[in-house]
């Protein structure tokens, strides 16, 4: 007798063609942070920084069929019968590999982790969104290291660093792991998962690669600002895949992280410049920018959580914070090239402590008063604090995490010589490292401000 369960269920047409068209959207990222990274580079060293990005697609992708899937999906190793584990198990539960060999065909949903009944999503579709993911949070970390660094150095510690901080920070967060299934963290989209991950990771290397040749007093300005804003386009644009996607449906959840995007990342914009004019007398495309990307940074985690005037409000609050948070690095004498911790870690901070104060079930998620729910109100929504802590908590584990394993990993490839590119070679580095200029034709030429937001 045939039963209902042994019926392969049908594809959800429409679901699937979102995640897919999502999936592309993310993937879209990459190539533009490379443009929002390399005109925020300087001319000699463009090409450098644009190959980082573009060499995490090609690295990570394969990686994450490998045995990325598998650790941060597959089935939780829980520590004990109360608390959750790090890392997902490698097979299928019956003995058999779950690594790049497996085939999907004919399964659904999450197979492992999540086995969520009547799933109408292949697995393939769900494996390739999150692959997304992966290689944009190792992307990120590169804006850090900028004008300094080895390539063959960078490839090495992207594959370690991926493996040991990224795979069980996922697991973690999202695939039934420690911090969202024992200490009640949530994260919609990333904003401890990828953006604190990236931002803590690239502060580690900008501490252990020391300063670039003549910082902070040489010139680094930005050499080509519409490359900026035309990345900061294209990140914007590939969000709405990021976050609305993210819910892996299209339902009304899918709308209200699509809304709180835009209007969380244009207050930012607006946040940021108004800081900007005020502290420097005027205000800058570079500046509105970087703004725009603080707010999708900040909205990242709690975009599915909160009302939409309550993303309004945490764009200016971000935007303006983020603004500020760049000077840090002058202060602290850290050379963050381009401001991965100032905007990524910092706004994603932000963000996921948003969420124990303002997310709300009026947002469309269903919250859950009891234990094993998917969280709770927040403070403001009178949830109390538990919502808070946890966020507190998650944040914490994974700045600590990612920093340590970025941290070891980075002196142990400067300690053997694979990491650091020589001073002398700084001045010359596309040419040094890949034997190519981005503009052949030109004479590389260097300005007089002070760094990539010189006007903060």
């Amino acid at each position: 007798m045939l039963l209902a369960e042994d019926v392969a269920p049908a594809v959800d047409t429409g679901h699937t063609a979102w995640l897919l068209v999502s999936s592309a959207l993310v993937l879209l990222m990459t190539p533009g942070l490379a443009f929002f990274y390399g005109g925020l580079n300087r001319s000699k060293s463009v090409l450098n920084m644009m190959m980082m990005s573009f060499s995490s697609i090609g690295l990570i992708s394969i990686l994450w069929l490998l045995y990325g899937w598998a650790g941060a999906f597959g089935k939780d190793r829980p520590l004990n019968d109360s608390t959750a584990g790090f890392i997902g198990d490698f097979t299928d539960g019956a003995g058999n590999s779950y690594l790049g060999t497996h085939s999907f065909p004919g399964l659904f949903g999450y197979p492992n982790a999540f086995p969520v009944a009547n799933a109408t999503i292949p697995t393939y579709v769900i494996l390739i969104f999150q692959m997304m993911f992966a290689i944009i949070t190792v992307a990120l970390i590169s804006g850090g290291i900028a004008d300094r660094a080895k390539f063959i150095g960078w490839l090495i510690f992207a594959a370690a660093w991926f493996t040991l901080a990224y795979i069980p920070i996922a697991h973690m967060v999202w695939g039934g792991g420690y911090l969202g299934a024992t200490v009640g963290e949530l994260d919609f989209a990333g904003g401890s998962a990828v953006h604190i991950n990236a931002g803590a990771a690239a502060l580690a290397l900008a501490i252990v690669l020391g300063r670039r040749l003549g910082w902070p007093q040489a010139s680094f300005k930005p050499h080509n600002v519409p490359f900026v804003a035309l990345g900061a386009g294209l990140l914007w644009f590939g969000w709405f895949g990021f976050n609305a996607g993210s819910e892996q449906t299209v339902d009304g959840t899918t709308a209200v992280a699509f809304v709180n995007t835009q209007v969380a990342t244009a207050a930012a914009l607006l946040g940021w410049i108004i800081v900007e004019w005020i502290k420097g007398g005027k205000p800058t495309l570079v500046g509105a920018s970087s703004g725009a990307v603080a707010g999708l940074v900040a909205i990242t985690p709690a975009c599915a959580f909160i009302e939409p005037w309550s993303a309004a409000l945490l764009g200016v609050v971000a935007g303006a914070l983020c603004c500020l948070a760049v000077g840090l690095k002058y202060l602290f004498r850290v050379d963050d090239s381009l401001d991965v911790f100032g905007i990524h870690f910092v706004g994603g901070w932000i963000g996921c402590l948003w969420i124990g104060f303002f997310a709300t079930g009026r947002a469309g998620w269903v919250f859950q008063p009891n234990e094993g729910g998917f969280g709770k109100e927040g403070l403001f929504y009178g949830g109390g604090g538990d919502q808070l802590v946890a966020q507190l908590q998650g944040a914490a584990i994974v700045s600590v995490w990612s920093f340590a394993v970025a941290l070891a990993v980075g002196y142990l490839l400067r300690f053997v010589g694979l990491f650091k590119v020589e001073d002398e070679h700084q001045d010359e580095l596309d040419h040094h490292l890949h034997k190519e200029s981005a503009y052949e034709s030109f004479t590389p030429t260097t300005s007089s401000a002070a760094g990539a937001h010189a006007g903060v």
